[in-house]
Formats: C-alpha cells, sequence, structure tokens
C-alpha cells in the first residue's frame, strides 16, 4: 500500500494530485470510500489548505472524488476511463452493453488461453463450480427466483470477470470489470424472462477447457458463442 508523502518540489498541486490519484487508482482508497478529512492530508502531505482544496476540486472535475456537503469527500471512480463508461452504460440499452461485451470477453478469452497461470484457472474453476451448483436449482424450480437466480448470476458474472482477469491486459481489465455491475444488472433482468434459458452449463465449461488448453482459436469461438447467444434473445 502507497503512503502520502510531505511535498518537496514543484507545483505543489499537481504533485498533491498525483499523490492522491495514485492512492485511488492503486486501491488504497477503494471506490465509494470517504478520503481522510482536510486536515489530516494537510498534515501528511505538509501543504496549504488551498492546495489541498484545489487538488481535491480537480480530481472531483475529472470524476475520480466526489464531494458531499457536510459529509466529506468520496472515492467516486478509480480511473477518468472507469468513470467515463460508467456514465455512457447509464445511457445505452442492453443490446449496446452486449456488443461491447463480445468485443471484451472474445479478446479476454484470446489472451487468457495464451497467458493463464494456474492461479487463473483455479479461480475460473471456482467460479464455474458455483454456477454450474446454481443451474441445478434453476433446473429443479423451472423459474426466476433469489435464491438460487442471484447467486447463479454473481458466478457467472465472477467466471467471466475471471477469464478476462487472465488476460493480463490492465486496460483490458479495467474496462471490463467497470462493466460488471451493469453486466449483473442485466443479467438478471435477462434471467427473469420467462422464455430464456441462461442456465446451460455448455458454452461455460468449454471455454474453460480452451482456456486450461492454451486453444486460443477454441477460446476465441467459445467466448463469442456465449455472447451471440444472449444477443440473439436481446434482439
Amino acid at each position: 500500500m502507497s503512503e502520502l508523502a510531505g511535498i518537496r518540489r514543484g507545483s505543489l498541486c499537481d504533485e498533491v494530485i498525483a499523490q492522491l490519484r495514485e492512492q485511488i487508482s492503486s486501491g488504497s482508497w477503494p471506490v465509494g470510500e470517504r478520503i481522510p478529512p482536510e486536515s489530516e492530508l494537510i498534515e501528511r502531505l505538509q501543504v496549504g489548505r488551498g492546495t489541498v482544496r484545489e487538488a481535491i476540486k480537480a480530481l472531483a472535475h475529472i470524476g475520480l472524488l466526489e464531494v458531499r456537503q457536510g459529509d466529506g469527500t468520496y472515492v467516486k471512480s478509480r480511473s477518468e476511463l472507469a468513470g467515463a463508461l460508467r456514465r455512457q452504460m447509464r445511457t445505452v440499452t442492453d443490446v449496446h452493453i452486449q456488443e461491447v461485451r463480445r468485443a471484451l470477453e472474445v479478446e479476454g478469452a484470446r489472451l487468457a488461453a495464451r497467458r493463464r497461470t494456474e492461479e487463473d484457472l483455479r479461480v475460473l474453476a471456482d467460479a464455474l463450480d458455483e454456477r454450474d451448483l446454481a443451474s441445478v436449482g434453476a433446473r429443479q424450480l423451472g423459474r426466476w427466483d433469489e435464491s438460487w437466480g442471484v447467486p447463479w448470476v454473481e458466478a457467472d458474472v465472477r467466471f467471466h470477470q475471471a477469464v478476462v482477469v487472465a488476460s493480463h491486459n490492465p486496460m483490458l481489465i479495467e474496462m471490463y470489470l467497470e462493466m460488471s455491475g451493469e453486466l449483473s444488472s442485466a443479467m438478471r433482468r435477462f434471467a427473469e424472462h420467462e422464455d430464456h434459458e441462461p442456465f446451460m452449463v455448455r458454452g461455460h465449461r468449454t471455454l474453460y477447457d480452451a482456456i486450461e488448453a492454451g486453444d486460443e482459436e477454441a477460446a476465441v469461438l467459445e467466448a463469442m458463442h456465449n455472447v451471440e447467444a444472449t444477443l440473439e434473445r436481446l434482439t
């Protein structure tokens, strides 16, 4: 975990912005949490109140921080890219989101087949097992139910996240993880449709097998199949 340090040279405000940004991007200050109060930042950074306020204002302007009057300042996003994606997703349809998902997941699967580690495979297998277990409840009940539906969606999203994380491409991972919240919401809405059967295991186990085998072509085809099946029911 990085630590804030006293500012010693260069533009004071620029250096304060850089240090605060590092706390945010590194996860030392998680999204949704309140950052240290102004008085503490002044003491730790050894700068004036005006400099700290100017830095916070700049980071709020680009969407990384949110100033809540009377409550404090909270981390809103880990990066400008993440903030822009979140704002954009509020203005588009489920089809638009799934189309972007297709682009990210297909490339993620290809790179995962090339770069995955044993730890990546373990995380993928765990998420897949959870997804399969929840699908048993789906078949038995035959309709959407919170008791199995929510765990299934969460496990499904975790599996797809793990595929992209196994790509070991930082930008691809950041973009996809920022979309995951909206993907989860879209999948819940989608799974509630009476004519939808999203609980088949086919396509996910074979994707895992392709990644494990290092077969990039098969991984791409399986990832494409998974998203195309969803898009066909949305369009």
